[in-house]
């Protein structure tokens, strides 16, 4: 189908079960066995350790960037508020190219849900509401992460919450090489 004439969604997977990141990843593999061209950027996570998505991923040609400097008890919240400055920077260049036809957030929904220290100024929500609104309109937007936030799951068209009833980490097991990493 040719691109101008396809309505982008906007797709949101939220919740505190395992699986938000692995459902924008087999979206991922879906739209590029169809020749679309995909884009993945992670919140949150930093380039310094490796993932096996990551890897797959290279191999079908799927650009995948950790553009954060690893989890928030790590750094200082000056380190944080930078990376976070800098990611969305990049995410707003990246989506509004119009290179793409999915663009994956990976993890942008607990970006938004920090609470430790002021992210307003470097992450500001209603930013992130207007890419979703001025986003190429055949672009589909993939957001991840727990807690999303009220207006973005608004603008969604559609919005999939996944639901813990039973893992493993309850019975102390750690995250498993090639499952969770």
């Amino acid at each position: 189908m040719d691109r101008t004439r396809r309505r982008g969604m906007t797709l949101v997977y939220t919740g505190d079960g395992k699986g938000k990141t692995t459902a924008a990843l087999g979206l991922c593999l879906r739209a590029v066995g169809r020749g679309y061209k995909v884009l993945v950027l992670q919140f949150i996570k930093g380039p310094q350790r490796t993932y096996g998505e990551k890897e797959a991923l290279a191999a079908l040609g799927v650009d995948m960037r950790q553009l954060g400097i690893g989890f928030t008890w790590t750094k200082t919240p000056e380190e944080h508020r930078t990376a976070l400055a800098e990611a969305w920077r990049i995410v707003q260049a990246e989506v509004r190219s119009g290179d793409y036809d999915v663009v994956v957030l990976d993890e942008l929904n607990n970006a938004l849900a920090i609470t430790k220290f002021p992210i307003d100024d470097v992450l500001p929500l209603h930013e992130v509401l207007d890419l979703i609104r001025t986003r190429p309109s055949y672009t589909h937007l993939v957001i991840t992460g727990r807690d999303a936030k009220p207006e973005v799951k608004e603008l969604a068209d559609l919005v999939t919450e996944m639901q813990p009833l039973k893992h493993y980490y309850d019975e102390g097991i750690p995250a498993v090489y090639g499952v969770e990493f």
